[in-house]
């Protein structure tokens, strides 16, 4: 890009202080001038580009993008910022050729490819993408964690490991280094030993708020929660619109109190100093609907919402919401979010799922069966898509949720060295138990309701309990792959003979407990494991506590009901479709329900 004159590089400096203090009403009056005198300086047009978008003015921005890259061809930052718009918009086409011409010279640009093809489940092109970039070892966090999760989506956590391990004994003393080794070993589970990493960069100096973010994830899996309440802290300290600390801090919050306010103040406290920010508010709001408040959810979002210029991605977020309670304000939202980015795949979902809850079950159809087109494997969408079958009276619902045959139950055998299923069972409930919050609050953002969940991925669990019992889930996993067989529909053309787990958990209910009525997006075979039950529940022939499907979570015109249950018994394991609404049955005793679940995916080679 050509250099400007003197007294523009000045005025250029007084515009980057206005984007920075947010005043820009103000930069873009200085940026029209500037393009008046100078209509081909690119990098003026670019950042007059982003004014307007901020100010809520897409098409317009759009334009001036254009008019950026035409004027200097080769300038990445102009590339990327127009790529990453139209990326946002959903016009992937346009927007990938931009980004990956960007992407050789611009970080942020191999970052934005990277989490595309990792968000569309295609970790084989962000690895094309960011692998080389990784490799030098100079690749900020946000690269290293793409380039990790594109690994870990192919059951390559090791390789993660192996390749952020060699790293940093080439560069011991680069701090650098030992955060992404860290990045890798969370990844893989190994929460000690990326603690110690992290740890090692934070003693060297390196104390960003990416260091402190991932300090925090570790923490937390190891459950010690105040340290990690600190590390996030230290984070947002230094970078107060860190979403994902944010998240992470108010569930911690949550975990400990079961108090929305103070869940929350730590972005009350960021949104005094970034007033109107959408993407805190969004996050707000996000945690109030996690914690149970969809309506106060909506409230937090409903003024910026009605503003002509809201973005999509806040339109979407009160959407949401409003689904909740009011599908028709969730469909307005939508279609407002579609006609500013035509493209975008959340709008398209929360379509979907609203015309279901307004009675056109034919248009939510025809925009399920878009969607699935580009995400064939989306379980949700293919909830969307069989609760639209059911309304219509489609044939098709019933082969896709044929319950008694795709739901099927097994007694778990006693792993070596146990001779019997109850002294196993007892010993495994002692393992579990020391793993659950001991204040007794449940995850936000999880489906559970009066219970816990742990928050670190079992089938990773050093304990030998623990790996025991994963081990003993191969053979019904086996032969329910064996008895599905293979087919077109969208649990047995997955059907490959190989399989790998793709996280575990365990939740324990206490009395009034339950499941609200879920699926699991990116899953394949979905399960729940009972360990310990309520005597009253095993004596029992009501349906407290058992695992009910074909509940729809959403609200739909008409509604729908549980179709099929199955009743649990302690040392019984249930496998069933991912796809498939199922939650659990409240129940009341003074003992809790203890279970474990898991997914499987198919393993790729």
């Amino acid at each position: 890009m050509s250099t400007p004159p003197p007294p523009v590089v000045d005025t250029m400096r007084q515009i980057g202080s206005l984007l920075q203090t947010g005043d820009f009403r103000a930069a873009h009056q200085q940026l029209e001038r500037v393009v008046e005198q100078h209509p081909d300086y690119g990098e003026a047009l670019r950042l007059l580009g982003g004014v307007q978008l901020a100010l809520g003015d897409a098409k317009g921005a759009e334009a001036w993008l254009r008019r950026a890259v035409a004027a200097d061809p080769g300038w990445p930052a102009s590339l990327a910022t127009l790529g990453e718009m139209l990326l946002h918009s959903g016009r992937y086409d346009e927007a990938l050729p931009l980004l990956q011409r960007a992407a050789q010279h611009l970080p942020h640009a191999a970052w934005l490819l990277a989490r595309h093809y990792n968000d569309q489940q295609q970790p084989a092109q962000a690895l094309a993408v960011i692998e080389p970039l990784c490799a030098s070892g100079q690749a900020p966090a946000e690269l290293v964690t793409q380039h990790v999760a594109a690994l870990a989506a192919l059951g390559r956590q090791g390789d993660a490991v192996d390749f952020y391990r060699q790293l940093a004994q080439r560069m011991p003393d680069h701090p650098g280094a030992a955060h992404a080794l860290a990045i890798a070993l969370a990844a893989a589970s190994r929460h000690a030993e990326a603690e110690r990493s992290t740890q090692q960069a934070l003693a060297r100096g390196h104390r960003t708020a990416a260091v402190h973010f991932t300090h925090a994830n570790s923490l937390i899996a190891l459950g010690q929660f105040e340290r990690a309440e600190t590390s996030l802290r230290e984070c947002l300290g230094q970078e107060p619109r860190h979403i994902e600390a944010h998240n992470h801090l108010a569930r911690l919050v949550w975990m400990r109190t079961g108090d929305r306010a103070q869940s929350t103040a730590a972005l009350d406290y960021s949104l005094q100093r970034f007033q109107g920010d959408d993407a805190l508010l969004a996050a707000k709001a996000a945690i109030l609907q996690g914690a149970g408040d969809a309506r106060g959810a909506y409230a937090c979002l409903a003024v910026s919402a009605a503003r002509a210029q809201a973005g999509p991605a806040l339109l979407v977020r009160a959407g949401l919401a409003a689904l909740e309670f009011e599908p028709a304000t969730a469909v307005t939202l939508a279609e407002r979010a579609l006609r500013l980015s035509p493209g975008s795949t959340s709008a398209k979902n929360l379509l979907a799922a609203a015309l279901l809850g307004t009675g056109d079950a034919r248009a939510a159809l025809t925009h399920c069966e878009t969607l699935l087109a580009a995400a064939p494997d989306d379980q949700y969408l293919i909830a969307l898509q069989t609760t639209a079958w059911r309304l219509l009276g489609d044939g098709r619902y019933e082969a896709f949720c044929d319950y008694a045959k795709l739901v099927r139950a097994y007694r778990l055998q006693a792993p070596a060295p146990w001779t019997d299923l109850a002294s196993f069972l007892a010993d495994l409930k002692q393992s579990l138990e020391r793993l659950h919050n001991p204040h007794g609050h449940p995850l936000l953002f999880q489906s559970l309701r009066h219970g816990t969940e742990t928050t670190n991925d079992l089938t990773r669990e050093a304990d030998p309990v623990i790996q025991a019992l994963f081990k003993a889930f191969d053979a019904p996993i086996r032969d329910y792959m064996a008895y599905i067989g293979n087919g077109g529909d969208p649990l047995r053309r997955r059907n490959r003979g190989a399989y790998r787990f793709n996280g575990g958990w365990s939740v324990r209910l206490h009395s009034a407990g339950y499941h609200n009525n879920h699926v699991h997006p990116r899953g394949w075979i979905s399960s729940a494991f009972y360990v310990d039950l309520p005597d009253e529940m095993a004596q029992s022939s009501s349906l407290y506590g058992c695992l009910a499907f074909g509940e729809p979570s959403i609200i739909t015109e008409p509604p729908l009901h549980a179709q099929h249950v199955v009743r649990p018994q302690a040392g019984r394991l249930a496998l069933f479709p991912s796809y498939v609404w199922h939650g659990t049955v409240p129940f009341h005793s003074d003992k809790a329900r203890l279970t474990v679940a898991f997914d499987v995916v198919p393993q790729t080679q």
